[in-house]
């Protein structure tokens, strides 16, 4: 694989492709920010300026896809509050420049809100019945891109994403009243995310559909958030025992294990 396109160089995309480029690949990869162009040339990577709308693609989309073999889907929709979008639409839009393209594969980062808020295990079988509007969609593109014979898709359904500078216990330190503390944690550190996208594209992994990837470690909520706040020095969060009604879903990524025959690193969490 010579060159890849990534589409969304953000908190996944932008380390993804510096990762890549290091190993020798050329990477094409995409912002909304003229002042990121910079940030991209820095890594490596070729930046395109490229805006996704509901009715059109604005940028140089066929340009950014050219002599590219794989695209990688990484741009999270934006389904909340006043500037809620119809990202299925947005995806649907570049279907036919995809189909016209040198594009062979595509990978699409897709997330566990899919499945909604079962109380129960998790696996690739499970019915997903999302709750969210974010949920809704993920599950509707997932089906568009898996159902296009035009090319061959693997769909990674992440849990909550985490990394040195983007923790959920941030948000949390020093709260009160907090919901759920017995429900189970679902994460996935990006270094683990940055390292399963590769080992998928080295060893060709595109028949088998979708993944689950979440790391097998799944304590309490309040067992994992205090004990981390106490590690960073944060204040503790205070969580509240009427409040504990959902046991919440265990997200079970021994597929991708399995074939993939990958180990987490646990010591990231």
């Amino acid at each position: 694989m010579k060159q890849i396109s990534i589409l969304g160089c953000g908190w996944l995309g932008l380390p993804l492709g510096a990762s890549l480029a290091e190993k020798g690949i050329i990477v094409k990869g995409s912002t909304t920010s003229l002042d990121k162009k910079e940030v991209l040339e820095k890594a490596h990577i070729i930046p395109y300026i490229i805006h996704l709308k509901e009715d059109q693609v604005e940028g140089p989309f066929a340009e950014f896809l050219q002599n590219s073999t794989l695209l990688i889907i990484a741009v999270p929709p934006k389904l909340r509050g006043d500037n809620s979008e119809n990202f299925v639409a947005k995806i649907r839009n570049l279907i036919p420049f995809i189909e016209s393209s040198s594009i062979e594969k595509i990978l699409f980062i897709s997330s566990t809100s899919t499945y909604g808020e079962s109380d129960s295990l998790v696996t690739e079988a499970t019915l997903p019945i999302p709750e969210t509007e974010s949920g809704k969609q993920l599950v509707q593109i997932e089906q568009l891109l898996l159902q296009n014979k035009q090319f061959k898709t693997t769909i990674l359904r992440l849990a909550g994403l985490i990394g040195k500078d983007r923790h959920p216990v941030k948000y949390l330190a020093g709260r009160n009243h907090l919901e759920n503390p017995s429900a189970p944690v679902n994460l996935i550190h990006f270094e683990d995310c940055i390292n399963i996208i590769q080992t998928i594209l080295e060893k060709e992994i595109w028949d088998e559909g979708i993944f689950n990837v979440a790391a097998p470690f799944h304590p309490s909520r309040e067992e994992y958030y205090t004990s981390k706040a106490k590690e960073l020095g944060l204040p503790l969060p205070q969580f509240s025992s009427e409040k504990d009604t959902s046991k919440g879903k265990v997200i079970i990524s021994e597929k991708l294990e399995k074939v993939l025959n990958y180990s987490f690193n646990l010591d990231l969490y």
